[in-house]
């Protein structure tokens, strides 16, 4: 026995680490080699507001986000969602679960061992027992073990599946820990954007019933007709009717802005700067399409996944060539409890068995084409993911590039219709002109205010995005070391 169990022992380190899964080879990158650099993409940012922040070259990867988002408010909400959204910590649970999942699998690779003690007992009718022995006694105690040899690499190729499949999970686990971060200051972003829209429109609101009040005054007076007091009146409801609106997308919003933080707004959170103070990093280098291979996890999570696929074939593979296990006991066994240890009591068996496929319907073979089948799919799951990266970095490219030059221009034209409001405003009162002239630019002055803002909320969250699209927001301070996808 001895001799056989070292050569069994032999042939298993010998076959171990070989699988019959195919040779991966990562996909070409269905992509262009450089993003585009033409038209709007050649267009360079400039500062709009407070000077600009430069990235001096750093790669948005190794930018931390403390350093990407200055506004201490901003990042006191980030810190806490990323200690307490629901959302991460499921995505940490599910690598935890991956990890373990892993373990079980590996663990098939060893041999199996086991103790045991047992006693049967058991009568026998007279006229059929020996010696008149109708009683009788078996102790049993030693040890179990069994092995299957996975010659043919079938529980190799499973670990291998389960290993890919556990850092598929680390993996998505770190983009949902920067997708949070994206979120977070998006919807913080939006808050702003609320409060910005509630003063212009209080301001709006303000300046519309000053101006009701004057015409109603004159109306009494006999001085203006009915329809400048109706005229003047529609403005003013208008402004308290979107008052209402926008309070209520306020609320939205932090109750938005509430979920992702995962708890009730602190009390002692720092104050916040104003939207058109927000000075974002807007000079973050593209660097190549290939390196969102090395720096977005959903990428680096379709690879896993094609890997798992890979793995999974030979699995698939293995299933039609013989399986072979080992199991074996050795122990004492006696007819008495005191004789369990006595001299002579050893007893062991030792029983090999191979099993062969032969027919099973077509079962492995249909296991087989799904496997394949299900590489194909993990191949386009990965080459969707690149191509999804490079559209969100062109896309963020292409809107940096224009954001400002619009901005400054929706700057120009705000001012210039309140010149127009002023201008129209005091036609009216030497009786130039009727107070359609003003009721007109306020409105057309009230709607450029608020387009304006708007304008500038989405330059600020297309800076966001960018920068989670070039694979920042995983460290928190630039210049820290990168930590493992499967660390918390």
């Amino acid at each position: 026995m001895r001799r056989l169990s070292l050569i069994a022992l032999a042939v298993a380190v010998l076959a171990s680490g070989c699988t019959l899964a195919p040779t991966y080879q990562r996909p070409a990158m269905p992509a262009s080699a450089s993003f585009p650099a033409d038209g709007v993409y050649a267009a360079q940012p400039h500062a709009t507001n407070g000077g600009a922040r430069s990235a001096n070259g750093v790669a948005a990867a190794d930018i931390g986000w403390r350093d990407f988002f200055v506004d201490a408010r901003l990042q006191r909400l980030i810190d806490i969602a990323l200690k307490n959204n629901r959302d991460l910590r499921v995505a940490m649970l599910n690598v935890q679960a991956a990890q373990a999942q892993y373990r079980i699998t590996r663990a098939g690779l060893f041999p199996a061992l086991g103790a045991q003690a047992s006693q049967s007992k058991s009568r026998t009718p007279a006229n059929l027992s020996f010696l008149d022995r109708t009683i009788s006694n078996t102790y049993d105690v030693g040890l179990n073990a069994s092995w299957e040899l996975d010659l043919f690499g079938r529980v190799q190729s499973l670990k291998d599946q389960a290993l890919a499949k556990y850092f598929a999970t680390a993996y998505a686990r770190k983009a949902a820990e920067m997708s949070l971060v994206s979120q977070v200051a998006t919807q913080y972003l939006q808050v702003l954007q609320a409060d910005d829209l509630l003063a212009v429109t209080r301001q709006t609101l303000k300046s519309a019933s000053d101006s009701y009040g004057i015409v109603k005054l004159q109306f009494d007076h006999g001085v203006t007709s009915e329809l400048d007091l109706t005229q003047s009146r529609t403005v003013m409801e208008s402004a308290a009717a979107n008052l209402q609106a926008q309070e209520r997308a306020r609320a939205q919003a932090v109750n938005a802005l509430v979920l992702l933080v995962g708890e009730p707004m602190p009390d002692d959170l720092p104050g916040s700067m104003p939207l058109d103070a927000q000075n974002l990093l807007t000079d973050i280098p593209a660097g190549l399409p290939s390196d969102l291979l090395l720096r977005r996890p959903d990428i680096m999570e379709a690879e896993q996944n094609l890997l798992a696929a890979n793995a999974n074939i030979g699995a698939a593979r293995a299933a039609f060539f013989p399986s072979i296990s080992l199991t074996g006991s050795f122990g004492t066994l006696s007819p008495t409890l005191g004789g369990l240890f006595k001299p002579g009591s050893a007893a062991w068996s030792f029983a090999p068995a191979i099993t062969l496929p032969i027919f099973e319907g077509g079962q492995n073979l249909a296991n087989l084409d799904a496997a394949n089948i299900g590489k194909q799919i993990e191949i386009a799951h990965y080459e969707k993911a690149i191509q999804s990266a490079f559209r969100d970095v062109a896309d963020g490219l292409a809107a940096r590039g224009t954001f400002d030059q619009q901005i400054a221009a929706l700057e120009r034209d705000a001012s210039a219709q309140q010149r127009r409001l002023d201008l129209s405003t005091l036609r009216y009162r030497q009786g130039v002109d009727s107070y359609l002239g003003v009721l007109t630019a306020q409105q057309d002055l009230y709607a450029a205010q608020q387009t304006l803002i708007v304008a500038r909320t989405q330059r600020l969250a297309n800076l966001v995005t960018l920068y989670q699209a070039l694979g920042g927001g995983w460290i928190e301070r630039t210049g820290d070391a990168p930590r493992a996808a499967d660390a918390g």
